[in-house]
């Protein structure tokens, strides 16, 4: 059984910078795309950055310029760095691969305010 584990959320002020991380067991990870998605109150969960086996990325134009992410294929890890930091970015945020998801993770929490 797959296990997702992120972290790396807090509370910060406007532009300010994190990096959350997600740890994945239990599967042959570095055959999968994987993605980073949140979700804020009251809204839907969406994709933000999608990363490839082979290193290729991309984002959503919302994070785009700001968020970077990367992944460790020797540690079964995935990153997001998110730099300059909005109101509007705060959210749960999840790791996932981004096609036939496994079971989610517990999420990291994300808020931004002054």
């Amino acid at each position: 059984q797959v296990s997702l584990v992120e972290s790396g959320g807090a509370l910060v002020q406007p532009g300010a910078s994190l990096r959350l991380s997600c740890v994945v067991s239990g599967s042959i990870f570095q055959i999968y795309s994987m993605g980073w998605y949140r979700q804020a109150p009251g809204k839907q969960r969406e994709l933000v950055a999608t990363i490839t086996g082979g290193g290729s990325t991309s984002y959503s134009e919302a994070v785009k310029g700001r968020f970077t992410i990367s992944r460790d294929n020797a540690r079964n890890i995935v990153y997001l760095l998110m730099n300059d930091l909005k109101d509007e970015d705060t959210a749960v945020y999840y790791c996932n691969k981004n096609t036939g998801p496994w079971a989610w993770g517990r999420g990291t929490q994300v808020t931004v305010s002054l």
